[in-house]
């Protein structure tokens, strides 16, 4: 229902946006554009056409220009960057928080990196380069090393002194992270805890030490999972010496979640999660072409099984109009588990432990669903032909090609993932070929033998 709600709300932006800018009025786009968060500008940049967005990009106010870009996908960021010269970008870049120009970084030319080193003090610096040195989609890449820490010797007294000589924490602040002398971390402690208790409370007596840390190198699809399961805005990250390095946040969290949400949705059919809507046709052209191009090639493994039966085809005509009836049948239902399998692995809800009750149960509802629906087909077939011994095919064939898709619905992903591919992105080109080839045999195999004879 908020999604529902969301992309109505985003709709409605399109629709106004584009209007004022067919006017030819910038005034009322501008004052539009900057009632917006960084996010949503982001959203509608990504939805306008190249000519629209650099007028509407060229009315953002400077100060968002960097959240916006880190709001955007790369393709989009990288036009962006294309109309902006080094001293707007270095101007954009040097307020952002270091997880976020870390994620931007790599994404500028080497001149404007420069330039951006240069503006940032020695501290900020280092934080940077400490980020960079982390591998991409792991904590050690997604923390901010900007923690307010506090030692568990002193008292809440000292520790609000010291918070009211910083004057500001940073964002999603929820909890300040207790560490030793040797900046080890023990524990968190509330900033309700420090409001609620007398001033002269010390404060390893508030110490909550119940949060995991989490460990600079565990994947972000982990941080993400652990962050749902326990609820966390922020999390501390630690290296191997339980070293305090910095902290993740909630919002990045949830960048991870839309962004594996996008991937398995757009990597289903070959396409790239950060390709920009109206990316160059062009690159376009050659991205699809390949995915369409492996299609293709499965394709005639279908089309060979058929070519086995050619004779069977010729003299039942019937066959081939009912033939793509099982082939697609399997087809839905191997997609059906295909989209649990990927999704629980993206999850980790499936291991070595659980396969074999998890294909059991997939089995049994194919057997079930096989038989109801194949009685069902066999009596339209019937009516329509009259013809018993084709109804009894064409059932068996369906109980048949669904079993094969239940199984191929499960065993295809946790291959793929074993062998180090994404089963999100492979995983449905081997299905369907599975079940339209097996769809075709089984159909045309059993036709053989059984109306033929």
């Amino acid at each position: 229902m908020a999604e529902a709600v969301r992309h109505d709300k985003t709709a409605r932006q399109l629709r106004l946006l584009s209007d004022a800018l067919d006017s030819g009025r910038l005034g009322p786009v501008r004052r539009l554009v900057n009632t917006l968060s960084p996010a949503e500008i982001g959203n509608l940049l990504e939805s306008l056409p190249p000519g629209k967005r650099v007028v509407v990009w060229g009315l953002v106010d400077p100060e968002d220009d960097g959240e916006v870009l880190v709001h955007v996908g790369d393709e989009v960021r990288e036009s962006l960057l294309a109309d902006m010269d080094t001293d707007e970008i270095v101007a954009a870049v040097e307020d952002l928080d270091i997880d976020d120009l870390a994620d931007l970084v790599e994404d500028l030319p080497d001149t404007v990196i420069d330039e951006v080193l240069k503006s940032m003090d020695r501290e900020n610096r280092e934080r940077l380069e400490q980020v960079l040195s982390y591998p991409e989609d792991t904590a050690g890449r997604l923390m901010n090393p900007d923690v307010v820490t506090v030692r568990a010797d002193t008292t809440i007294d000292v520790v609000l002194r010291y918070l009211r000589l910083r004057g500001e924490l940073p964002e999603h602040t929820d909890h300040l992270y207790v560490v030793s002398r040797r900046h080890q971390y023990l524990g968190r402690i509330a900033l309700a805890a420090l409001l609620t208790h007398e001033p002269g409370t010390p404060i390893n007596k508030l110490i909550d030490d119940e949060q995991p840390a989490i460990d600079v190198g565990e994947t972000d699809s982990e941080v993400a999972r652990q962050f749902s399961d326990h609820d966390w805005i922020s999390a501390p990250v630690v290296d191997d010496n339980n070293i305090l390095l910095g902290r993740i946040t909630i919002d990045d969290v949830v960048d991870i979640i839309r962004d594996q949400a996008e991937h398995q949705a757009l990597s289903a059919a070959g396409l790239d999660e950060d390709e920009d809507l109206f990316s160059p046709v062009r690159r376009a052209f050659r991205r699809r072409l390949i995915w369409l191009g492996v299609n293709l090639c499965t394709a005639f493994l279908a089309a060979s099984v058929i070519g086995r039966f050619e004779d069977t085809i010729e003299k039942i005509v019937a066959l081939a109009i009912l033939m793509p009836i099982v082939a697609g049948m399997g087809g839905n239902a191997g997609t059906q588990v295909l989209a649990l399998m990927v999704r629980g692995l993206a999850l980790g809800q499936i291991g070595a432990s659980n396969v074999r009750p998890l294909l059991r149960k997939e089995l049994s509802i194919a057997l079930i669903n096989g038989l109801t629906l194949g009685v069902l087909l066999g009596a339209v077939v019937w009516l329509w032909f009259r013809d018993p011994a084709l109804s009894l095919v064409i059932g068996s064939a369906l109980t048949i090609n669904l079993l094969f898709a239940a199984t191929a619905g499960v065993l295809v992903p946790l291959t793929l993932k074993r062998m180090g591919f994404d089963p999100a992105l492979s995983g449905g080109v081997i299905l369907t070929t599975v079940t339209d080839t097996m769809g075709f045999l089984a159909f045309l195999g059993l036709a053989t033998l059984i109306l033929l004879r």
